[in-house]
């Protein structure tokens, strides 16, 4: 009886044993496989130049396209993905102040210049009274009315800067009537309305090129394209993890910066500060 009692004992300790060794290889799979939330372009093109990177160390890069600007961030919240790639610094600050989220930037990895592109008009000779298609979320329309001030076409409240809206506009000398949209939106309203001005990414999904096709584009050097640089986001705390750090520094190679030089005519620019 009690060798009986013994060898179930054994018996039991050794299913406990296997059962830490399964639960140890499961947590180091997790902790070498890393599940991105992203934009389809140029977010996740540029995280498919970092797989191989990534691969060399040991790891593997998941992504997964959203066509939204809010389930990415509520994913990585939740803790289904460990990051997302497709933001700017100030919406995902509003982002976190609106919806209680604990977001931050774990890396800085490019800018995406705005653009004014053409819709049913092509010459900004006719621009009285045109229809301008603009982003109606908080940070980038305010972006967008900023590239309208700087090319003269309208004048803001003083200081409002990058939180200005519509109701900040104090001259409106050609009668431009702007049309708020959701961003994603904007391409295919083009030939509803005189002219649009569309962020980087979705200008690029629907065939646009900042410096090809666009009439105005911000300059390397504007407020707005230092303070709009899209940033790997994570949940707070998960920042300084080995595979995050991979992951930024992935994306901030060479490898990868060449890529945007060769591939996006100026409409992506890496970010290296």
């Amino acid at each position: 009886m009690k060798k009986n009692r013994k060898n179930k004992w054994l018996a039991l300790i050794a299913v406990a044993a296997l059962g830490v060794s399964v639960l140890s290889g499961c947590g180091n799979k997790d902790d070498k496989t890393i599940k991105v939330a992203a934009s389809a372009v140029p977010h996740a093109e540029l995280l498919e130049q970092a797989k191989p990177i990534l691969e060399k160390q040991g790891y593997t890069l998941e992504i997964q396209v959203f066509n939204d600007y809010v389930q990415p961030n509520n994913v990585v919240e939740a803790g289904d993905f460990d990051a997302n790639y497709f933001q700017h610094i100030p919406y995902l600050e509003e982002f976190n102040e609106k919806q209680g989220t604990h977001l931050v930037n774990a890396g800085s990895i490019h800018y995406e210049p705005f653009g004014l592109y053409p819709g049913k008009e092509s010459d900004l000779a006719n621009i009285e009274g045109a229809t301008i298609a603009v982003p109606n979320d908080t940070t980038n329309e305010a972006r967008a009315l900023l590239l309208l001030q700087e090319n003269g076409y309208i004048t803001l409240k003083e200081g409002v800067g990058l939180t200005a809206t519509a109701v900040d506009i104090i001259d409106n000398p050609y009668n431009i009537v702007l049309v708020e949209l959701e961003a994603a939106q904007i391409p295919r309203t083009l030939p509803d309305v005189s002219f649009a001005i569309m962020n980087g990414n979705y200008a690029m999904e629907a065939g646009y090129s900042v410096a090809g096709d666009s009439l105005v584009h911000e300059g390397d050097d504007s407020e707005a394209t230092v303070t709009y640089v899209n940033v790997v986001a994570v949940k707070e705390g998960n920042e300084n993890s080995a595979k995050i750090q991979a992951l930024v520094s992935a994306l901030k190679s060479d490898e990868v910066q060449q890529y945007i030089y060769d591939t996006y005519n100026g409409g992506v620019v890496p970010f290296n500060n």
